[in-house]
C-alpha cells in the first residue's frame, strides 16, 4: 500500500536527497524544505522504496501537497 509523504507546511523544495527506486529506512531524510528562512528535513515515516517524487528542487509547495510516494 503506497505511503504518501505530504508537506507539513508550505515552502520551497531546497534539495532532494533521494531518487526513484531508492530503498530508504525509517527516519532517512528524503528532501529539505525551506520555510520561513529555516531548512526542515522531511523524513521517511517508514522503511520502503521510493516509487514517485512529485516535486522538483526550487518548486513551491503548500501544506498537504504530496511530495514523495513510498511503497
Amino acid at each position: 500500500m503506497p505511503i504518501h509523504i505530504e508537506a507539513h507546511l508550505g515552502g520551497t523544495i531546497l534539495r532532494i536527497e533521494t531518487e526513484i527506486g531508492a530503498r530508504v529506512s525509517e527516519s532517512d531524510v528524503l528532501l529539505i524544505l525551506e520555510s520561513m528562512k529555516m531548512e526542515m528535513p522531511v523524513e521517511a515515516p517508514v522503511a520502503g522504496r521510493v516509487a514517485e517524487i512529485r516535486v522538483e528542487e526550487g518548486q513551491s509547495v503548500a501544506e498537504g501537497d504530496v511530495l514523495i510516494v513510498l511503497e
